[in-house]
């Protein structure tokens, strides 16, 4: 007659249940405290388990919806009214902006002609090395001597 081991099986298997509600549970605290989305899809990637287990276990599914409810409804952490820019201070900055922006189309413009100009001088400038040295290149005259 065979020894019964089933106690050792429901051990490894209540064992390996509650690494992996460890796991799941890990990757909820740790995608909470990163501020990253909850959904079912990244805790079972976060956790390496299947999007099913998570459905399975209703205590680890409530807590996942909760957060993700949660996530949805607080809205971005708003600044203290003294670290918030002013009308004022907007305004100045995009004047700022507008003006620098001003500049630099100016700076552009120069430099495009400047470009221009340079770049007219040199072909000029190879139109006439190329006119003075057909005029001094002449072919040589072939001298056919007695036969």
């Amino acid at each position: 007659m065979r020894a019964d081991n089933t106690r050792h099986i429901i051990t490894a298997a209540r064992q390996r249940h509650e690494l992996t509600r460890a796991k799941a549970i890990q990757a909820l605290r740790t995608l909470d405290t990163e501020g990253r989305p909850i959904t079912f899809e990244a805790v079972a990637q976060a956790a390496a388990v299947s999007r099913s287990w998570l459905y399975a276990h209703p205590d680890v599914r409530a807590e996942i919806e909760r957060l993700r409810a949660a996530h949805r409804r607080a809205p971005a952490t708003p600044l203290p009214a003294r670290q918030r820019s002013s009308d004022t201070s907007l305004l100045r900055r995009l004047e700022t902006a507008n003006q620098r922006i001003r500049q630099l189309a100016e700076e552009n413009r120069k430099l495009r002609e400047q470009l221009a100009q340079a770049l007219g001088e040199r072909r000029a400038t190879a139109n006439r090395d190329t006119a003075s040295a057909r005029a001094t290149h002449r072919p040589n005259p072939v001298t056919i001597g007695p036969c």
